[in-house]
């Protein structure tokens, strides 16, 4: 049984040509901005009012619309009088509140739900923002349009299948900057796909072959190691997660170069938690916790979709891209708790929760980075705890950090990407929690879970500049949110893109 052919994004097209004037475009969509007299109709509205019997303003306030991100009205065209458009069926007043990326960004996502089955819109939102606005709009639009299915009779509904730019030129920057959010959405689509892969076909071997897939298609340099090699060279961590089910672990390594001096490239590592099902093993979740643990695998597919869009967003730095895969089963090999297992490089630690896996892979991929890959900064990813969904709720990821101007570039990244991270602490005064009488290390420190399950994977780093991203609180969205849809999110792509994506994107890291 294979995956069902999938759904694609929008495809988005830019014309100079002023809304209302385009043939054979289905749904026209005008800007409201939220001004401080109340809602102000954007760019293409003068042209549109010439040809339409139609009052917008009385529509408006007939609706009671105040312009803010995301509100859309809407209003059938009736065939009173020849339009340029005779296809145009539909006018869509969409709020993009005061024009802030993220505004426009949940604008863009409005716009995409309101539309699905159509086959085509223009809108000439884009004309009445700069770059950054543009960039967040298309990301919206993308995201918004995000469908997974796995049914018999096809998905439920579709994407829009086109989205017209009105007032935008197709050559020169704006066609670059579209170019670029659609890697960037494109990116957060493939980790949200991937994340709601059922668990009978995602195991880790089906992981690595979606990672080869994407490293064929990116130009990127791959190596896959199998049970057996990580068991010779000494991956206990990820061995004992995955010993208990009948589908073996994995390990991946990516590699992207940049195309200019590669050689002397810092260079990144990113380590995604790849655990394809939790069961919680021997420690066993109850029924309700296991229901989304299918998307416990989702730091892998944001590292995955990150590495495959590097190219796309031109970064100018080496990064490296390890994927620890396993499934946390019930069996007759099932780690204990009270085993003790040895990771990468020696150092041990004592199992005392077999349901606090995700940190005893991580260990693995990032002592092996420290000692064969020698990383300017190693960033991991890992919807690691419950407790930072207690502390943030689920519009903020956690992050802890160990080097002061990475933290600072990552939560700016993150910010401008409309993915926020809030810093937390390592707080040195709880490494006692971690401590164990028969090992280096207890792999389940307790609370403060968020902090414990930090201090343990810093032991592994070994001074080199570090993140740990705890995305566990954002990693599932409960309902369809401006540019999430109910379930995965894909949280952590954008933003690492757009660190990743800057001129110097280790400035200040030592």
């Amino acid at each position: 049984m294979g995956l069902p052919a999938q759904v694609s994004p929008p495809q988005v097209a830019l014309s100079d040509v002023a809304p209302s004037a385009v043939h054979g475009v289905e749904v026209l969509a005008l800007p409201v901005l939220a001004g401080p007299d109340g809602p102000v109709l954007g760019p293409g509205t003068a042209e549109l009012l010439d040809e339409l019997d139609e009052d917008l303003f009385a529509l408006l306030e007939a609706s009671s619309a105040t312009g803010k991100a995301g509100e859309v009205v809407d209003r059938v065209v009736l065939d009173t009088r020849p339009l340029t458009n005779t296809d145009l069926r539909l006018v869509l007043l969409v709020g993009v509140g005061t024009g802030t990326p993220d505004d426009l960004r949940r604008a863009g996502a409005a716009l995409a739900r309101r539309v699905k089955g159509r086959r085509s819109v223009i809108t000439s939102v884009a004309a009445a923002t700069d770059d950054a606005g543009l960039a967040a709009f298309v990301e919206g639009v993308v995201l918004g349009s995000f469908v997974f299915h796995w049914r018999s009779d096809g998905p439920p509904e579709l994407p829009v299948e086109r989205v017209v730019l009105a007032g935008q030129s197709d050559s020169g920057s704006r066609k670059g900057i579209v170019e670029r959010a659609l890697a960037v959405a494109g990116a957060s689509w493939l980790a949200r796909t991937l994340a709601l892969v059922p668990s009978n076909l995602k195991n880790p071997e089906w992981l690595a072959e979606q990672a080869a897939e994407v490293a064929s298609s990116a130009g990127l340099a791959i190596q896959v190691w199998d049970e057996k090699a990580l068991a010779e060279q000494g991956f206990g961590g990820i061995i004992g997660v995955g010993q208990g089910s009948a589908s073996p672990p994995r390990l991946v390594q990516l590699g992207y170069r940049p195309r200019r001096s590669a050689r002397k490239a810092p260079h990144v590592v990113l380590v995604g938690k790849g655990i394809t099902f939790d069961s919680g093993g021997l420690s066993i979740k109850p029924r309700d916790a296991m229901m989304t643990m299918k998307r416990d695998m989702t730091g892998a597919g944001v590292v995955l979709a990150v590495l495959g869009a590097l190219a796309d967003v031109r970064c100018p730095v080496r990064v490296t891209g390890l994927l620890p895969l396993a499934e946390n089963s019930v069996g007759a090999r099932s780690t204990r708790p009270g085993d003790v297992l040895r990771h990468y490089g020696g150092r041990t630690s004592e199992v005392t929760n077999t349901d606090a896996e995700g940190r005893l892979v991580l260990a693995d991929a990032i002592a092996y980075a420290v000692a064969e890959l020698k990383p300017d900064v190693i960033v991991d990813v890992a919807t690691l705890t419950g407790a930072v969904k207690v502390a943030l709720g689920q519009r903020t990821g956690g992050y802890f950090a160990n080097n002061e101007a990475l933290a600072s570039a990552l939560r700016a990244a993150s910010l401008t990407a409309g993915e926020p991270l809030w810093r937390l602490p390592l707080v040195a005064d709880y490494e006692e929690r971690i401590s164990s009488k028969v090992a280096d290390a207890d792999n389940a420190g307790g609370a403060p879970g968020a902090i414990t399950a930090a201090l343990f994977l810093q032991h592994f780093v070994d001074g080199v500049p570090w993140a740990h991203l705890d995305i566990a609180s954002v990693g599932d969205a409960p309902k369809d949110d401006f540019e999430y849809t109910k379930g995965a999110t894909g949280f952590g792509a954008r933003a690492l893109l757009r660190w990743l994506e800057q001129r110097d994107p280790l400035a200040g890291v030592s």
